[in-house]
């Protein structure tokens, strides 16, 4: 779990984080360079971490198979309020959301804290105008919830 005050923001209280795959912590299909240690560090601080996805490119589950993640796959074209009812589910006030794409556009808004990545495939400018905060690279979103003071920094007053 990551708890931390933020000035202006409250308590932040993170049991829980929601990743879209593809264009977020996977570019082709294939999971990037840094992201499986960050997961790994990720999970040894006591956060869920949930990999939901349409799996454009049919490889979540061998790409995931190492890593300390739940894979849900969802309909492509129920993806979006799916990501939203897993929100629900764990907890919205103590679950975080990373995505890029136009199926976070629920639930960048439902979750504590939200992450829009414009990364290699870029973001939908609807989702990242929802998002808490705007990073270029997946790692930069993952490191954050590692390192609360820069939330701080990010979300204070």
């Amino acid at each position: 779990m990551m708890k931390t005050q933020i000035p202006g923001w409250g308590e932040l209280e993170i049991k829980n984080l929601i990743l879209d795959f593809n264009g977020t912590i996977a570019k082709d299909g294939k999971v990037l360079e840094g992201v499986k240690e960050l997961l790994g560090k990720i999970h040894e601080a006591g956060i869920e971490i949930y990999v939901v996805t349409a799996d454009t490119n049919g490889t979540v589950a061998a790409e995931c198979e190492t890593l300390p993640v739940h894979v849900k796959i969802f309909g492509s074209d129920t993806v979006a309020r799916d990501k939203r009812c897993l929100c629900q589910e764990l907890g919205c006030r103590n679950t975080a959301s990373i995505g890029n794409g136009r199926n976070d556009i629920q639930v960048f808004p439902a979750s504590v804290l939200s992450i829009a990545v414009i990364g290699n495939e870029g973001a939908f400018t609807k989702s990242a105008m929802l998002a808490d905060v705007l990073v270029n690279d997946v790692c930069q979103a993952l490191e954050l919830l590692l390192s609360p003071n820069r939330l701080i920094a990010t979300l204070r007053e």
